[in-house]
C-alpha cells in the first residue's frame, strides 16, 4: 500500500512503434507519479520527430533519458543508482551514449546534476520538453545543455502523446500543470511551477482520438484537477483580472467533466488528484449526473489533526474535510474514497497521530497511500521546521496506519460479496494465466476466469470471494457499455 503509483511501472523502459526512417535510438524510463509517465509520452512524441526510435536495450541507446521524481528521498536515491548503472554502460560498452535527466528532480537540482553527476549531459525541467531539439543540438556539439525554466503558459496541449505504457484500454489525459497550493511538505510548486489549465477543446479532441483508437477509459490528470479553470489561457491566480466575457464563458472542472462525459458516453472517466479545499459539490453533482464518470474520488487528507494540517499549510480543517466526505456520500451514496496520509510530520505528537487514526475510523477509506514523512530540500517544512520525529516512531505510526487501512480495506471489499459489478478487462491476472484482471468503477481490482472475453471488454461479474484488496468472481455476460 505504501506507493505512489503502480510499482510495476516504476523504471520500466518504454517502447513505441518503430519508424524505419528514424536512425537514432532512445532509451527512456520513468519514476514517480502518473504525471511523469504522461510527460514521458510527450517527450517520446517530440523525439520521434527528431529521428529517434525507442529501444529496451540500454547498451545500444544513443540517448538515455530518465524522468524523475522528487517527492521522497527514496525516489531520488533510486535515480542516483540508475545514473551509476548508465555510467558503467557508457564507460564499458557505449562511450557515445548521451544521458539526460528530466522532470522534477532535474528542476530541483538544476545545474548541480551537471556538476555532481559527471555522466549527465542534459538536464530538462518539466516545462522545457519542447526545447529538447535545441538542447540535443548543443549536446551533439559536445556541450552540456540545461533548461529548467518554469513556464506560465506551457500545457503541451498541442502535443499528441505517444501512448508508451499503454495496454490499449486505459490512458492518462493531462488537463493541468503545476500547483498553487503551497503545502509545506511538497516540492511540486517548486518543480512544476504555477497552476495553469489546458484548452478544453484540445482535451476533448484527445478524448475523441483515444476513443477512435479503442481506448475505453481515461483518467483526467493534474496535480490538482479541481483547480482546473480555462478562461482563454493564463494562470488561475490571474482569473480576477479576466474580462467579463472571459469570466462568463470560463470552463471549470465540473463543466469539463460534463464535456468529457458527453463527448464519449460509453468511455469511463476518472480523475486524479483532488484537493479537499478546491473540490466543489458541482464536481460531485457532475459525477452523479453521468453514468460513465466513475464513482471514485482520491481525496488526500495527509493528517487527521487540525494542528498538523495547519503546520502543513493544508487549507482545510478536519471538520471541513469530514463535512465534504459526508456531502459526497449524500450525493453519491456508493462513492468510494481513498486517501494520502503522512505519519511523523515535524512536531506530530501521539495525540495528533490518534486524531489521524480516529479520522480513518470515521471515514473507513477503501484504500490509501501512506508514507512516513521524508524531508524534501527546498520545501517550506525543510526551511522552517526541524525533522524532529525519530525514524522508529515514524515507522511505528506508519505501521499502525497501514494495519488500520488494511482492516478497513477488507470491510469495504467485503461489501461487494454476492453483488454484480461491472469490470473493464485490462490484462491477464498476475497469478493465473486462466484469469482476467480489471477494475470496477470504484477502482477495485477484480479477477475472474477468462471464458470467451478479451482485454477491453466491459463485463458483469458476480463477486463470490475477496481478499482485502481484490474481488474474485465469475463473469455472467457483457455489460451495457460493451
Amino acid at each position: 500500500m505504501e506507493k505512489i503509483i503502480d510499482e510495476k511501472k516504476q523504471g520500466q523502459s518504454l517502447v513505441l512503434e518503430q519508424d524505419k526512417n528514424n536512425k537514432r535510438k532512445l532509451f527512456i524510463e520513468s519514476y514517480g507519479c502518473a504525471m511523469n509517465f504522461s510527460d514521458s509520452e510527450i517527450v517520446a512524441s517530440i523525439l520521434a520527430n527528431e529521428g529517434f526510435n525507442t529501444t529496451q536495450e540500454l547498451e545500444e541507446a544513443d540517448l538515455v533519458l530518465v524522468n524523475t521524481c522528487s517527492i521522497r528521498d527514496k525516489a531520488e536515491q533510486t535515480i542516483r543508482k540508475r545514473l551509476e548503472k548508465y555510467n558503467k554502460v557508457k564507460k564499458k560498452v557505449n562511450p557515445k551514449m548521451k544521458v539526460g535527466v528530466l522532470g522534477c528532480m532535474a528542476e530541483r537540482l538544476k545545474s548541480k546534476f551537471l556538476e555532481e553527476e559527471k555522466i549527465v549531459d542534459l538536464v530538462v525541467g518539466p516545462d522545457a520538453y519542447k526545447d529538447l531539439p535545441n538542447l540535443l543540438a548543443e549536446v551533439d556539439e559536445g556541450r552540456d545543455a540545461i533548461n529548467v525554466i518554469l513556464s506560465k503558459e506551457e500545457t503541451y496541449g498541442d502535443i499528441s502523446p505517444v501512448r508508451l505504457q499503454s495496454n490499449g484500454v486505459t490512458a492518462f489525459v493531462s488537463i493541468t500543470r503545476g500547483c498553487d497550493n503551497m503545502c509545506t511538505f511538497c516540492v511540486v510548486p517548486f518543480t512544476r511551477g504555477r497552476e495553469r489549465s489546458r484548452n478544453p477543446q484540445s482535451i476533448i479532441e484527445e478524448v475523441n482520438d483515444l476513443w477512435s483508437k479503442g481506448f475505453k477509459e481515461i483518467t483526467l490528470l493534474g496535480q490538482n484537477v479541481d483547480s482546473y479553470l480555462w478562461y482563454g489561457g493564463g494562470l488561475k491566480k490571474d482569473f480576477d483580472k479576466a474580462t467579463d466575457l472571459q469570466k462568463a464563458t470560463a470552463v471549470d472542472f465540473a463543466k469539463l467533466l460534463d464535456m468529457c462525459a458527453q463527448a464519449q458516453q460509453k468511455m469511463r472517466i476518472r480523475f486524479s488528484t483532488s484537493n479537499p479545499q478546491d473540490m466543489t459539490l458541482d464536481v460531485v453533482r457532475s459525477m452523479a449526473k453521468h453514468k460513465n464518470i466513475c464513482n471514485y474520488i482520491h481525496l488526500p487528507v495527509q493528517s487527521g489533526s487540525d494542528r498538523i494540517l495547519k503546520e502543513m499549510n493544508r487549507q482545510h480543517t478536519r471538520k471541513e474535510y469530514i463535512k465534504l466526505i459526508d456531502d459526497i456520500k449524500e450525493i453519491i451514496p456508493d462513492c468510494t474514497i481513498s486517501h494520502d496520509l503522512i505519519t511523523g510530520f515535524p512536531t506530530e505528537t501521539e495525540e495528533d497521530h490518534k486524531d489521524t487514526l480516529s479520522l480513518m475510523e470515521h471515514v473507513k477509506y477503501s484504500f490509501g497511500y501512506m508514507f512516513a514523512y521524508s524531508e524534501r530540500p527546498g520545501t517550506m517544512a525543510a526551511r522552517k521546521l526541524e525533522d524532529d520525529i525519530p525514524e522508529d516512531i515514524k515507522k511505528r505510526r506508519l505501521a499502525e496506519v497501514v494495519a488500520l487501512q488494511q482492516e478497513h480495506s477488507r470491510i469495504r471489499t467485503e461489501e461487494y460479496l454476492n453483488k454484480t459489478v461491472e469490470v473493464l478487462i485490462e490484462k491477464e491476472s498476475k497469478k493465473s494465466a486462466e484469469h482476467w484482471s480489471g477494475r470496477t468503477e470504484h477502482n477495485s481490482v477484480a479477477v475472474f476466469p477468462k471464458g470467451h472475453y478479451k482485454v477491453g471488454d466491459f463485463v458483469n461479474v458476480n463477486v463470490n470471494d475477496c481478499t482485502s484488496a481484490t474481488l474474485i468472481g465469475e463473469a455472467i455476460g457483457y455489460s451495457e457499455n460493451n
